[in-house]
């Protein structure tokens, strides 16, 4: 995540994550448990030796908040982070997103009816439900997206009498106000079958106004029945006036699919049982549809079998999207299962009556090379010093790209006026100073000059709008 942020800061629009439930099940290939090797050698090196004492939650939260915070500034403005959890850690991360995020950028807590039928082994309930937790970077600035309508959706609209506008649904024409409290909604209608003068009944009054009612009259909205029976009309609403679904949270798995239906996804796409307890795509597809453009970048920091992925591009596949999607795994499994399911969806899986077409598209695979720095902020001698020049321009401009320039050894780059300068050597200590200057030949308005120490005073720093930043710990550590 830290190596992504010079490129990818404030650039995600919608990140998905499937984090580790903390239940204590260590016997499937994604270590459900804080045991897990990887995060006790991170809890070690990263939270100190006070991280072996904690408890398992504590040590959950150790592993999650850095991530949390790293996903946040990943994050756009516009955008939304959606976190799938159970029981064991939802309380502990409402609090911890609370303060990541802040909880003024709460969305939604969506509730997922993942089971087809209760669980066999359950002792007291069928847990038939998992939680996903939305919340967004700046909820001012959040965009999101209806759904797109279904056949399910629309076959609630019927015609019973044959109205030439074509199928509609009816809404109730009362509300529960006391007339007391809205006595202008309280007033005689009259049923154009019988004459009759109809009131409200005494718990309530007409949803709308007396002249909001005259005008449904003349617009022909009020439905009495087939033959008059009903007692007070019912209004009206069209199929055709109706717009995209608004998204509701709960989610039905006959709606956006089941964990049932997931592990048969998986086995269909390996020919075998790959990964336990992968979500399924069009969970997630529901999410992109919500919290995407057809042209975002789609982040998964717990890619485990690559699900966000198969989702963008069945997502890409049907609407003409240009999406593109960055996953992050740190199991030994990346590229054997989550790359290969990668590939699989891309050209195609399954055979005969279960083959799927291929959804098109391709990506990249990239392994994490060394660190740039050490643990105590130095710079690490074995890594190319270009990467280091690269990582110090992109923070410098907020992820512009870096070109090399042969004609000046120590020069970045400009950038808004200003020159940059690197000023380092693997093998002696450099100085900014007098002799350095001579060979400064870019003239820009202002300077940024990075070496190990300065010997300019303060005075010829400020007569050259020189800001002298100290190799390395003006580099700004992410």
């Amino acid at each position: 995540l830290k190596s992504l942020l010079p490129q990818y800061e404030g650039k995600i629009k919608c990140i998905y994550i499937d984090p580790p439930y903390n239940t204590g099940n260590e016997g499937w290939i994604y270590n459900d448990n804080v045991n897990d090797p990887k995060i006790k050698k991170w809890l070690g090196e990263v939270v100190g030796k006070e991280g072996e004492d904690l408890s398992r939650h504590d040590k959950w939260l150790c592993m999650m908040y850095p991530r949390l915070v790293l996903l946040q500034k990943l994050l756009a403005d516009d955008g939304a982070i959606f976190i799938s959890i159970d029981d064991n850690e939802h309380a502990n991360l409402l609090l911890i997103c609370n303060e990541v995020f802040g909880s003024n950028n709460f969305i939604q807590d969506i509730i997922w009816n993942k089971r087809v039928s209760p669980a066999r082994d359950a002792k007291f309930f069928s847990t038939d439900h998992e939680y996903i937790l939305v919340y967004s970077k700046n909820k001012e600035s959040l965009t999101t997206h209806f759904l797109p309508r279904t056949e399910k959706n629309n076959s609630y609209y019927k015609n019973p009498d044959n109205d030439p506008r074509g199928p509609w649904n009816s809404a109730a024409y009362t509300c529960n106000k006391s007339r007391d409290e809205r006595p202008n909604l309280y007033y005689p209608i009259t049923n154009p079958y019988t004459g009759e003068k109809i009131l409200p009944k005494e718990s309530a009054v007409w949803a709308y106004s007396e002249e909001t009612y005259q005008q449904h009259v003349r617009d022909n909205l009020l439905y009495w029945g087939v033959n008059g029976e009903a007692k007070q009309p019912r209004k009206k609403a069209f199929l055709s006036e109706v717009g995209d679904v608004v998204p509701r949270s709960v989610w039905s798995h006959s709606d956006v699919g089941s964990t049932q239906k997931a592990t048969m996804e998986n086995n269909t796409i390996f020919n075998m049982r790959a990964f336990s307890y992968p979500k399924v795509s069009t969970l997630v597809e529901r999410i992109i549809q919500i919290a995407s453009d057809k042209d975002s970048i789609v982040l998964d920091s717990f890619a485990g079998s690559g699900t966000t992925a198969h989702a963008v591009l069945n997502m890409n596949k049907s609407d003409g999207g240009n999406r593109k999607f960055i996953l992050v795994e740190m199991g030994d499994y990346a590229d054997t299962i989550t790359a290969e399911r990668v590939k699989r969806v891309i050209n195609g899986y399954g055979e005969g009556k279960n083959a799927v077409e291929g959804t098109g598209g391709n990506f990249s695979y990239y392994e994490l090379g060394n660190p740039l720095f050490m643990q105590d902020g130095t710079i690490n001698d074995e890594v190319d010093i270009t990467e280091v020049r690269k990582y110090v321009w992109y923070t410098e401009t907020n992820g512009v790209e870096y070109k090399e320039d042969i004609q000046e050894k120590y020069f970045l780059g400009s950038y808004n006026d200003t020159a940059y300068y690197f000023y380092y050597e693997k093998d002696r200590v450099t100085i900014l100073d007098y002799e350095f200057l001579t060979s400064v030949h870019k003239k820009e308005q202002a300077y940024v000059i990075y070496a190990d120490s300065c010997a300019l005073s303060d005075s010829d720093l400020q007569k050259w709008n020189i800001t002298f930043k100290k190799l390395p710990r003006d580099i700004e550590h992410i």
